[in-house]
């Protein structure tokens, strides 16, 4: 097994010019860690859809990194998306992340796939196969997406978008590496033999990451809770201990054999490049 820990990283697309230069500097900064890919999310319902490809075309285009375009199948019928793909492919993209995409209405609600739409992740692989041969990641829920009514029916699901073709998989947060191991056990059992890479989210407001995991089913550690308590207003404090908080997990996911990646950086350079550097001394 290589020694080498692989980097990647998530950006969202700024909604406004104060945040676009924000955007921008936190790419230059992590341009110098070589991330092995960075991603570009999309808005509920596509409403970032020409911000994220045109940061998407722009990163391909003018900068070192790799990047891979987040699509969901919210709101859009078929024809759209596949344009958009296709519109990727001219451009010189060559990763995209497929996700079903959360309801318009909110994570919680019912989804409603268009009639007209790709019905889901699977669908949605598959479509995107047809036009190009893309990087295809995919999403992957180490505690169960909060609307499967099974880890059965989960793992089922994981399996049926690697089969149409997503070459890896990238969880949804999590802070009991326990869970994440198990989980990896359950692909295992599944016969899913893609990497299944740990999305990595550093706690940089812990009121809203627990608001966000109470939605998506994250599981907050009582360890996590006391490590921030009384921390509410001093954001200088609170982000080393989101900086030590994430090198330990990396550290011991590290020592469990895992070597790649997904840093959500909320397009924070410096919090997130810190971490980087001291994680380029691991192993």
């Amino acid at each position: 097994m290589s020694d080498k820990l692989n980097l990647s990283f998530e950006f969202f697309p700024p909604a406004n010019e104060k945040m676009q230069e924000k955007l921008w500097v936190c790419v230059k900064r992590l341009e110098e860690i070589k991330p092995r890919f960075v991603s570009v999310t999309y808005g509920a319902g596509g409403s970032t859809r020409e911000r994220t490809h045109k940061i998407v075309t722009h990163l391909a285009q003018n900068t070192s990194m790799i990047p891979a375009a987040h699509l969901t199948c919210v709101d859009a019928s078929r024809d759209e998306i596949d344009q958009i793909v296709q519109k990727y492919w001219d451009d010189g993209v060559r990763h995209i992340v497929a996700l079903r995409g959360d309801p318009q209405a909110g994570i919680g609600e019912k989804y409603t796939p268009r009639a007209d739409g790709y019905a889901n992740a699977e669908a949605l692989v598959h479509g995107i196969k047809k036009i190009g041969d893309f990087e295809i990641s995919v999403a992957a829920y180490p505690e169960q997406h909060p609307e499967s009514g099974s880890l059965k029916a989960d793992m089922d699901n994981l399996k049926a978008k690697i089969d149409a073709g997503a070459s890896q998989a990238i969880t949804q947060m999590f802070f009991d590496n326990d869970l994440y191991y198990r989980f990896l056990d359950e692909c295992e059992k599944a016969n899913i033999n893609v990497p299944i890479i740990p999305g990595i989210a550093p706690v940089i407001n812990f009121k809203g990451t627990k608001n966000f995991a109470k939605k998506c089913g994250t599981t907050i550690p009582a360890w996590l809770d006391k490590r921030f308590a009384g921390l509410d207003d001093d954001e200088d404090t609170r982000r080393l201990v989101a900086a030590s908080v994430v090198v330990e997990q990396v550290r011991d996911l590290y020592a469990h054999g895992v070597r790649d990646y997904h840093i959500y950086t909320m397009n924070r350079a410096e919090l997130t490049y810190a971490i980087s550097h001291q994680l380029e001394n691991i192993g």
